[in-house]
């Protein structure tokens, strides 16, 4: 550690931070994040120098597998028993901040984020609940350094931790680490660790972390008994033929998982369309394999940020689960060590630079021996982006693995309505036909987006999820001023007024982050949040923020980018905001707009209504919807998924 306490104010040493952090799957990191290590590194290392800890073993943005987290620093000693000491140290660069509860803090900046004791600890549950057997034995502290913050504010922020299991957390700051040089080393927990010997470090950095059976067994009965993922119909034939092939392929209870030679197994598609409730079939599923096959490690993997998000807020009570849902860059090296793997929206993985499968599917098919892909091949919506049921077969059969195919074609959405969901694919795809109705869902016209806007905050006062998205065809700025207590109103629609006059309507897109008012009230949720949390009706959800969720009512913007002439839907790129898709030619951002709407289409559970900002296609709409009676309210019903 010192010699890294020697070299970290050297812009080279950073350099090769940025390197390895690149090439160890977290991307690259942000002009923020480096400005942070520069900022946070140097304290850190200087007080630990000072307190004699510099024998101690130290490794910077430590993370987890699958990504699941980075801790800012840990550091690793022996204790006098021969056990390792490890240490997780959250670093905070805060002056000032306001607690909010004992999991959330407004930073100065009015950016609501985790409250940092909080966070440590789940940190430290990490290495409790997922240290294998045969490793060696840990005793796992941890600390929180303000190192900019004063003694009054570090005294403030762990009043306000909750105590609990959170209590011997202390919170250091600046005060602490310019105080005796003596005290340095029992204040960051580290006063009884001397240097660990080779054999020590080796053993440690040679920890294959993995699950224990508790914490699958306790996510695995909290999944199986959410009635959020019952299944029903083709739900349940599926997962019962899901479950025979893994009773065959998998190693029962109490035994091992052994992996030597060619992976022998199964690799089984499940597709569906819009709302035939593949993702409450994956997370079902996740919960029997969790709790039956602990040996095999199970993961669920998505590539939808905001379906993860989702998922790891339905687990939140779980502080060490966040690891068992990997990010989609860690797909490669999950499938090395998990032995069943659920993969949800399988479509929207990157493809390779090569034709064919994406290389880490192929990865997924040569290595794990239960992979369950669940994919929509209409749901793919950008170019680089894609896989179907044709090239996971293929690929499984050119490696000789076992392939099933499993279709679900009910609907759990939009009231059970499968009319519904096949008027919206006529209306796209095929020859649109008139709205004939039904008596379980209801679709309408919005004349202009006031109105739909007014429909949508009714439907909210009376007690509905409600959400209204839109092509992405206006600017959505990253950031936002600092101190902000609104979203800039990005999104605008002229709308003619009958005296010849115009009106301007004006939205916000959803928030990147979190947006609280002075008194740390949410105002707007986090995006990949917008579809259900308080305060998401009143921003404009997107395809990246919409797809894999629903909400009771739906409010549909078609923006400028798709328009009808005629007999056929056209392409007009020039107006979208997407880096992705903007410069493609007509003829191939057709498709991926026409999926966009799709799914746009299909998140209510109930109600749909659609404004289209072109007037020849709002006018081509009015011939196929009929028109809402004056007094149309959003109504109340159970939805038909459950």
């Amino acid at each position: 550690m010192g010699e890294i306490a020697a070299l970290v104010n050297d812009p080279s040493f950073i350099a090769q931070c940025v390197a390895r952090y690149t090439a160890a799957g977290f991307g690259t990191p942000g002009a923020a994040e480096v400005r942070s290590w520069r900022n946070s590194w140097p304290p850190l290392l200087e007080a630990l120098v000072r307190g004699g800890l510099s024998d101690l073993q130290v490794y910077l943005e430590y993370g987890t597998p699958g990504g699941g987290r980075r801790l800012d620093a840990l550091l690793v000693g022996a204790g006098a028993d021969g056990v390792l000491g490890l240490v997780v140290v959250e670093l905070k660069q805060w002056q000032t901040c306001r607690v909010l509860d004992a999991t959330r803090v407004q930073r100065g900046d009015g950016v609501v984020t985790a409250h940092p004791v909080h966070q440590v600890h789940a940190y430290r549950s990490f290495f409790q609940h997922w240290r294998p057997k045969a490793a060696p034995g840990l005793d796992v502290r941890a600390v929180v350094v303000l190192h900019n913050a004063s003694a009054q504010e570090g005294a403030a922020l762990l009043a306000g931790s909750g105590g609990g299991a959170r209590a011997g957390i202390p919170v250091l700051t600046a005060d602490d680490l310019s105080g005796p040089a003596g005290a340095l080393a029992g204040r960051l927990l580290a006063g009884d660790l001397k240097a660990p010997d080779a054999g020590q470090v080796q053993a440690f950095e040679g920890i294959r972390w993995e699950p224990s059976s508790r914490l699958l067994e306790h996510v695995g009965a909290e999944l199986e008994g959410s009635s959020t993922f019952a299944l029903v119909g083709a739900q349940q034939d599926a997962f019962l033929r899901i479950r025979a092939a893994a009773a065959r392929h998998l190693p029962p209870l109490g035994e091992t998982m052994v992996r030597e030679g060619p992976v022998k197994g199964a690799v089984i598609t499940v597709s569906g369309g819009p709302g035939s409730g593949k993702t409450a079939l994956a997370v079902r599923l996740l919960g029997h394999l969790m709790r039956a096959y602990p040996a095999t490690r199970p993961c669920f993997i998505t590539p939808s940020g905001t379906l993860r998000a989702h998922l790891l807020d339905a687990v939140s009570g779980h502080s060490a689960a966040r690891e068992l849902f990997p990010a989609a860059g860690f797909l490669r090296s999950t499938a090395h060590r998990a032995g069943a793997l659920i993969i949800d929206e399988a479509q929207r993985i990157k493809r390779g630079a090569s034709p064919g499968l994406a290389p880490d599917l192929v990865a997924v098919v040569k290595e794990v021996a239960l992979a369950v892909i669940f994919l929509d091949e209409r749901q793919v919506i950008r170019p680089d982006e894609g896989a179907s049921v044709g090239e996971i077969r293929a690929a499984a059969q050119g490696l000789g693995r076992e392939h099933h195919h499993l279709e679900l074609t009910g609907s759990f959405r939009c009231a059970g309505s499968a009319a519904y969901t096949a008027w919206v694919d006529a209306l796209l795809y095929g020859t649109p036909v008139p709205w004939s109705g039904h008596a379980e869902y209801e679709l309408g016209l919005a004349g202009d987006p006031f109105e739909l806007q007014e429909w949508i905050e009714q439907a909210t006062a009376d007690g509905h999820s409600a959400r209204t998205a839109g092509g992405f065809c206006w600017p959505w700025p990253r950031t936002r001023t600092r101190g902000a207590t609104a979203l800039p109103l990005d999104i605008a629609i002229d709308v003619p007024c009958p005296t010849g006059e115009t009106r301007v309507w004006r939205a916000a897109w959803n928030a990147r982050d979190t947006l609280t008012d002075p008194s740390g009230a949410p105002l707007a949720p986090r995006s990949q949040l917008w579809a259900t949390h308080t305060g998401g009706h009143q921003q404009i959800g997107c395809i990246y923020t919409a797809q894999g969720l629903e909400y009771h009512h739906a409010g549909v913007i078609v923006g400028p980018d798709l328009t009808y002439n005629h007999d056929h839907w056209e392409a007009r790129p020039h107006h979208s905001h997407d880096e992705a898709l903007r410069d493609l030619p007509p003829e191939q951002y057709l498709r991926y707009a026409l999926n966009t709407y799709r799914v746009l289409l299909t998140r209510g559970t109930h109600t749909t209504r659609i404004h289209a900002t072109d007037p020849t296609t709002h006018q081509f709409l009015t011939r196929l919807i009929p028109p809402q009676p004056p007094a149309d309210k959003p109504q109340r019903r159970s939805s038909a998924r459950p």
